[in-house]
């Protein structure tokens, strides 16, 4: 990766593109304005700037994002996402889970955990995180999806501070459009954002307003099916083979939630893994 190439790629090709309804008379400058771009883009003409100057990494879905706005050929977004450190995206999210996904969440047999692909949708549990009450209902393929949950759906069973829900819900709407910019061509989550847009005022101005969210850490208090709360860390790791994401909840070492954690899962007698979509074991 060099941000420096990086940031020179993106001037060149900003000032060779000229804008849309072809060139203008008067303008002193070449091809797009930074401010110009910014706006297409979604985002700061400062951040351009930066950027050109290879002063910012930006994110895959901000890689796309400028790439379209400058409407450079399927070459050169490429290239902008190697100099970037990504693969170009194409076709729909993936959504499946390998055996070493699947593995993963079998080590973790201790600690609630799941895998999500990056539209939030669940594609796999542990038996830990079905322990805590996890799980969906039969046939609702939304109730599978993080976002509408938090956004639309809430479970009384899980309970964060404002704090955390805004950092939880700002990290999700983020990675959301994120993806949104890098499968621009996958229908089911065309249909996901509208839904999401038009049924939760929060969604929409997360959505029209992004946050620049670096990291996923989190915390919730889950009520356990016998009626007691547990307090978990969250945290989002990538699982690059496969295009997933796991989110791992975890207790404080030596805490009493470390302790009653330990007692659900212990007490627990379901799959080691379950897939999203079949009765069984996956």
């Amino acid at each position: 990766m060099s941000l420096s190439e990086l940031g020179a790629a993106v001037r060149w090709l900003r000032e060779h593109t000229e804008p849309a309804g072809g060139p203008r008379t008067g303008r002193r400058v070449r091809g797009l304005r930074r401010e110009e771009l910014a706006e297409l883009a979604g985002v700061s003409a400062d951040y351009v700037r930066r950027l050109e100057q290879g002063r910012r990494h930006p994110s895959a879905g901000v890689v796309t994002a400028i790439a379209r706005a400058l409407r450079v050929s399927r070459a050169d977004y490429e290239r902008l996402c190697a100099l970037a450190g990504y693969a170009a995206a194409d076709g729909p999210v993936p959504r499946e889970a390998g055996a070493a996904a699947i593995r993963l969440l079998e080590r973790f047999d201790r600690t609630p955990a799941f895998l999500t692909d990056t539209a939030w949708n669940v594609v796999a549990v542990n038996g830990a995180w079905l322990a805590l009450g996890g799980g969906a209902a039969p046939g609702r393929a939304r109730d599978w999806n993080v976002a509408w949950r938090t956004f639309c759906d809430a479970r009384g069973e899980i309970s964060r501070t404002d704090e955390h829900q805004a950092g939880f819900r700002a990290a999700l709407a983020a990675r959301l459009r994120d993806t949104h910019l890098r499968h621009p061509a996958d229908p089911a989550l065309a249909e996901l954002v509208d839904e999401l847009r038009t049924t939760s005022r929060a969604f929409d101005v997360l959505w029209r307003s992004p946050e620049t969210v670096s990291a996923y850490e989190n915390q919730a208090v889950f009520r356990t099916p016998d009626g007691e709360d547990i307090t978990l860390d969250g945290s989002l790791l990538g699982v690059p083979g496969d295009g997933l994401m796991a989110v791992v909840l975890t207790a404080a070492p030596g805490s009493a939630d470390a302790a009653r954690l330990g007692e659900v899962v212990r007490a627990a007698r379901g799959p080691a893994v379950l897939k999203v979509g079949q009765s069984g074991p996956g």
